[in-house]
C-alpha cells in the first residue's frame, strides 16, 4: 500500500496505465545493483531514484576527478577526491529520502559480486572496462540474474541486456569472446561526448523500469547502436553462440 506522500511523488508515472500503484509497489520492492557511477552510471541512478527504486547499490572504487565533472553530472566541484560511491549515495538520498541507497567504494570483482547478486534483482553495467564487463557476465549468469550493459565511446553508444533467469540465453561473450580481448579505448584514452552518456545512461534507466514492471524490453538479446552524431539508433539481433566458452555448453 503506496503511502499519501508516496502517491503525490510518484504521481505522474502512477497516471500511466503501464504503472499505475500496482506497478510503482513493485518498483518500491526491486532492489538495483548500479556497477560504474560514471558517465552512465549517474543519469542512470538519478532516473531510477527519482523513480522510487526501493533500494539502489551503488558499486565504484574510484574518487572524483576534476576531468570527470564534463559528463558525470552526479558530481559538483566540492566532490573532488571523495569516492563516488559515497557523494552519489548523499546526493541521491538528497534528491529522494524515501528510498534506501547502498555505497559501496569497491571495485565490483568476481567473489564479491557473487556475495551479493542474490541479494538483488538486476544489474546496471555502467563500466568501461572489459575485464570486469566480462566478469559482471559470469557472474550475472551464474546468479541468473538480469544485466543491462552500455558503453559510450567518442559519439558511438551501445546498449544489450540478457534476463538469465530464462535461460537457454545469449550472453556478452557470444558478443565479445573474451579469448579476443585486446586493448580496448575507453573515455580516458579516446574521449567521450557527455550528452551521448546521458542518452545511453538514460536508456539503461528505461530498460531497468521496464524489466520491473515485466514490460517487454527492446534491448534483450538486442544490439542497440547509437550515433549521437546522426541521432541514429539501430537494433541488431544477437544470436548465442554455440562455442561461446561461457553459455556455449548450454
Amino acid at each position: 500500500m503506496l503511502s499519501r506522500k508516496a502517491l503525490q511523488r510518484y504521481s505522474r508515472q502512477i497516471m500511466l496505465p503501464e504503472v499505475g500503484e500496482s506497478g510503482q509497489e513493485k518498483l518500491t520492492a526491486a532492489r538495483v545493483m548500479i556497477i560504474g557511477l560514471g558517465g552512465l552510471g549517474s543519469p542512470a541512478a538519478l532516473y531510477l531514484a527519482a523513480a522510487g527504486i526501493g533500494q539502489l547499490h551503488l558499486v565504484d572504487g574510484d574518487t572524483v576527478e576534476i576531468s570527470n565533472l564534463q559528463r558525470q553530472i552526479l558530481y559538483k566541484t566540492n566532490h573532488r577526491d571523495k569516492p563516488k560511491a559515497q557523494v552519489a549515495a548523499q546526493q541521491l538520498t538528497a534528491a529522494n529520502p524515501e528510498i534506501r541507497v547502498h555505497g559501496h567504494a569497491r571495485m565490483a570483482d568476481e567473489s564479491w559480486l557473487r556475495d551479493q547478486l542474490p541479494n538483488v534483482d538486476l544489474v546496471l553495467d555502467c563500466t568501461d572496462n572489459l575485464e570486469i564487463r566480462h566478469t559482471i557476465n559470469r557472474t550475472c549468469r551464474e546468479a541468473g540474474r538480469a544485466v543491462i550493459m552500455a558503453s559510450v565511446r567518442g559519439f558511438s553508444g551501445q546498449l544489450i541486456s540478457f534476463d538469465f533467469s530464462a535461460l537457454p540465453s545469449p550472453c556478452y561473450a557470444c558478443l565479445f569472446p573474451p579469448r579476443e580481448q585486446q586493448e580496448v579505448q575507453n573515455c580516458s584514452t579516446a574521449g567521450v561526448i557527455g550528452p551521448a552518456l546521458g542518452v545511453v545512461g538514460s536508456m539503461q534507466a528505461l530498460e531497468a523500469l521496464r524489466f520491473l514492471l515485466g514490460m517487454p524490453m527492446a534491448s534483450l538479446g538486442q544490439l542497440h547502436l547509437f550515433e549521437a552524431q546522426t541521432l541514429e539508433l539501430r537494433p541488431l539481433q544477437l544470436q548465442r553462440d554455440n562455442d561461446c566458452p561461457v553459455c556455449g555448453s548450454e
